[in-house]
């Protein structure tokens, strides 16, 4: 069982550093014995949302696991057809009710939609449910600095997290330091790229070998040591065991800078503004 450390949210608001993505893991039991297996392993943080189909396996694991449900931190997200007040609020409550639950400790639109144009009236539906302490903190994924800045000029509740492609190949600087500047945490999903691209660097494997740890153990150490949350995902038990055990050793400063020089903007996902449907 390994510890995982807290990163406290501009609310005030305790969330796990490093939690189980679960973003194509089917629905029923793959990704019921992910999670099952997740939390043996001290995992605290599962990550969700509505389009990855899996909500209600996901409810089912958290009731099954014993645990209290104040000792899970649950985060979904809304999907993009359902933004726009009246339908968030309308898609909030298909979750739940999927989830089994009647909070969720992060909600997230999960991309900005730019073109759309609704995400600041989604977001006043995200005030409404943060209020109603209906979600313990709101926030946003795949949003970049125009996307942010658009945002905080027609609200006054500052996003909690903006959930974000980032690996050493998209290191996302700029938006780091925009985030950092407003006390927005910063979560890398694909911290690992999708296909595990990354572990294959030279410079990985070296680090890797000095610190007798293994090329995933050392980019999740990087995301960390960056003050990010990460959210590796893995329905394989022996990759869930491998992600969490990081907290036993601690990267050099050339080790992270080696790291570091990896970022060539390499993107994977689509680009925030070019996703509008």
């Amino acid at each position: 069982m390994h510890e995982v450390p807290n990163l406290k949210l501009n609310n005030g608001v305790l969330v796990p550093q490093l939690g189980l993505g679960v973003w194509q893991a089917k629905d029923g039991t793959e990704v019921e014995r992910a999670i099952a297996v997740a939390f043996e392993n001290g995992y605290r943080l599962i990550d969700t949302a509505k389009i990855y189909g899996n909500e209600t396996g996901v409810g089912n694991a958290m009731k099954a696991s014993g645990l209290k449900r104040e000792e899970i931190f649950l985060t979904t997200k809304l999907w993009n057809s359902d933004q726009g007040y009246d339908q968030t609020m309308r898609a909030f409550d298909g979750s739940l009710q999927r989830l089994g639950t009647d909070y969720v400790d992060l909600y997230l639109i999960h991309w900005p939609m730019p073109k759309v144009g609704k995400f600041t009236d989604t977001w006043k539906a995200f005030e409404k449910l943060y209020a109603d302490k209906r979600v313990r903190a709101i926030g946003v994924s795949n949003f970049m600095v125009t996307h942010l800045e658009e945002l905080l000029s027609a609200s006054d509740l500052v996003p909690a997290v903006n959930q974000v492609e980032l690996h050493p190949r998209l290191a996302q600087r700029e938006l780091r330091e925009f985030c950092d500047q407003h006390d927005i945490e910063v979560e890398s999903y694909s911290p690992l790229m999708h296909g595990g691209e990354v572990l294959d660097e030279d410079a990985v494997k070296q680090i890797a070998n000095r610190h007798s740890k293994t090329p995933a153990q050392v980019v999740l150490r990087w995301h960390i040591q960056n003050g990010l949350i990460v959210i590796p995902k893995s329905v394989t038990p022996s990759r869930i065991k491998e992600n969490i055990d990081i907290f036993d050793f601690e990267l050099t400063a050339k080790d992270m800078a080696a790291i570091d020089a990896m970022d060539n903007g390499g993107r994977i996902n689509p680009h925030p503004d070019n996703l509008n449907q």
